[in-house]
């Protein structure tokens, strides 16, 4: 697989390529359709898997990239439902020790996802607002909200 950049900047996805044209395939929305060779650029170094990646919301893809497990996304789940949350909060309503709370919060903070938040019973976590989008627009797909 190649990608191409039509003359508009639009970035499609080689699937054949003839003589005066080539069948290509909009990545986003999985569309094909053939353009003339002489309006696409054949040196574009998109990687195809990335280039069909951008069909997916960027911060649905951002939640996906940093939960890597289910703990993680599901901190990240509760922290939407329940709004800021203390760190002791967590620790008794999960599983998880010290570490393993640190270990989750860590990867999802420098991912851009929570920040850190006061709270009534102390230091605790919050969504950021791309962690909030991504967690809502993730929740959709499955008919909630």
């Amino acid at each position: 697989m190649q990608t191409v950049e039509a003359a508009d900047g639009t970035t499609y996805v080689l699937e054949k390529r003839s003589g005066e044209s080539s069948r290509v395939r909009d990545p986003r929305t999985g569309e094909t359709t053939t353009l003339p060779n002489d309006s696409l650029d054949f040196s574009a170094t998109d990687d195809p898997l990335e280039a069909a990646a951008d069909a997916v919301d960027a911060d649905v893809r951002a939640v996906l990239a940093a939960a890597g497990n289910d703990r993680a996304l599901g901190l990240l789940v509760t922290l939407h439902h329940q709004g800021p949350t203390g760190v002791r909060r967590l620790l008794d309503e999960t599983t998880c020790c010290e570490s393993d709370l640190l270990g989750l919060v860590t990867g999802l903070r420098a991912a851009g996802l929570l920040t850190p938040a006061d709270t009534e019973t102390g230091e605790g976590y919050a969504l950021t607002e791309q962690g909030e989008r991504g967690v809502e627009n993730l929740l959709a797909v499955d008919g909630e909200r």
